[in-house]
């Protein structure tokens, strides 16, 4: 009797496998298709902390310096300073260079003012970072918009 030797798979070896694929495929994507807004959301909240580890910075920087006159040179860069924190208009400097930008990147940030909008998000309005200047004796306001939940730096929660 002579013997065959088998070579490769048999179709219903393949079948199996693609159906097997199919019924991962089929619980898989409905867990990453809500994985854009979550980073979106991730990224405004990352902004938040910035601004508010930098306008500290700054004001440490400050008040070392013994309140000097307005602008000071922080890392080569021309900051104004309104009640010993940097101004919303020129907080923006002291982020990370491609954090802001003028030319609609996705992923980076747009600054109009003290407000930070989340390029390539599907309602801008709801997924940015507001900088208010500090008032006398305090600290200037850093919120999300929308204004979130959670204690310290407000948590976006939707509409990015």
């Amino acid at each position: 009797m002579h013997r065959t030797l088998q070579r490769g798979f048999t179709l219903i070896e393949l079948v199996v496998v693609i159906v097997i694929l199919g019924i991962l495929a089929a619980f898989a994507v409905p867990r990453f298709m809500g994985l854009e807004t979550q980073a979106r959301i991730a990224s405004v909240n990352s902004l938040a902390g910035t601004l508010a580890s930098a306008a500290s910075m700054a004001h440490s920087l400050y008040m070392a310096e013994g309140n000097p006159a307005n602008p000071v040179t922080i890392d080569g860069q021309s900051i104004n300073f309104t009640n010993a924190y940097p101004d919303a208009a020129s907080i923006g400097l002291l982020l990370a260079p491609g954090t802001l930008t003028t030319n609609n990147l996705a992923g980076a940030f747009t600054q109009t003012g003290g407000k930070f909008t989340l390029n390539g998000a599907t309602t801008p309005g709801q997924c940015a970072v507001q900088y208010t200047n500090a008032a006398a004796g305090g600290d200037p306001t850093i919120a999300t918009v929308p204004a979130g939940l959670g204690g310290g730096t407000p948590q976006v929660t939707g509409g990015c």
